[in-house]
């Protein structure tokens, strides 16, 4: 079995200097090629990638799903493997991976693992870390990421289902509590965007019982059980993310009935307001 598997690596990436070395350095020895998009970084994520031996392009950010798709279209091998900018391959999961090819390619064509999170102050992740399963090596005539511009999502095209692999990847899932709340703001918006797109409006037993059932789901089911205070004050911190995230969207149909209210004491349409029913 040659030493670099006839694989394409991708990464998505934005203002990453301080972690994409981690992904890249994981995965540049042994797959073909690895490909970075950068939606804009103002730090030195593209300078960095480039020094690793990545190839660099820019696409400006039209979403999650639609950014790892046009990535497909980058790569020149069938077979993909994506991973994140904060994400990186363990030794045992490239040997897995390796033993998937060793006589040649694998039956099945897409295949899942488990992103183990590594916290602040955290070497790697810690026995029962919080983990979350994704979508990562799948040959693209057979699967592929979803249009969806919230979630990343990778499906067969048959509708079948992911191989889950043994081993996983480690995930250094946010830099500080600060960067949390900052990607809890920027990721609640887009998803109350979905919801409002969708006609999804969150009623009252919803926005009263989002936060209590989210930290039960993080604390218990989750396991941040196992992380002592930390894990109650991230436990808490991802049931306020689903609490914004609710509000956020309630937050915009409550504008749209009001703009709608506004336009028919003036004595003009929804249509004169441009206000699509």
């Amino acid at each position: 079995m040659p030493d670099r598997l006839p694989i394409s690596a991708f990464i998505i990436a934005k203002n990453e200097a301080d972690r994409i070395p981690k992904a890249i350095l994981s995965v540049r020895d042994w797959v073909d090629e690895v490909i970075v998009i950068d939606s804009g970084s103002t730090d030195d994520t593209v300078k960095i990638a480039q020094e690793l031996g990545a190839k660099t392009v820019f696409n400006e950010w039209p979403g999650y799903g639609p950014q790892k798709i046009y990535g497909e279209t980058l790569c020149r091998n069938k077979w993909l493997f994506n991973i994140d900018a904060d994400e990186e391959a363990t030794p045992e999961t490239i040997a897995e991976i390796k033993a998937l090819f060793a006589d040649g390619e694998p039956e099945h064509k897409a295949f899942s693992m488990k992103t183990n999170c590594v916290f602040p102050f955290e070497e790697k992740p810690r026995r029962f870390a919080v983990s979350m399963t994704h979508g990562r090596l799948y040959h693209k005539e057979y699967a592929g990421f979803k249009a969806s511009t919230v979630h990343d999502s990778v499906v067969l095209r048959d509708g079948g289902e992911l191989k889950l692999l043994k081993n996983g990847l480690n995930h250094y899932i946010f830099r500080s509590h600060t960067h949390t709340v900052d990607k809890v703001n920027f990721y609640s918006s887009m998803q109350a965007e979905d919801l409002y797109r969708k006609g999804r409006n969150p009623g009252n037993l919803r926005i009263i019982f989002t936060p209590i059932w989210a930290f039960f789901k993080a604390y218990i089911l989750r396991g941040y059980i196992f992380y002592g205070v930390d894990g109650v004050i991230r436990s808490y911190i991802y049931a306020f993310s689903r609490l914004i995230r609710a509000a956020k969207a309630r937050e915009k149909f409550q504008e749209q009935d009001h703009i709608k209210r506004m336009a028919l004491r003036s004595g003009a349409t929804v249509e004169d307001k441009g206000i699509s029913q």
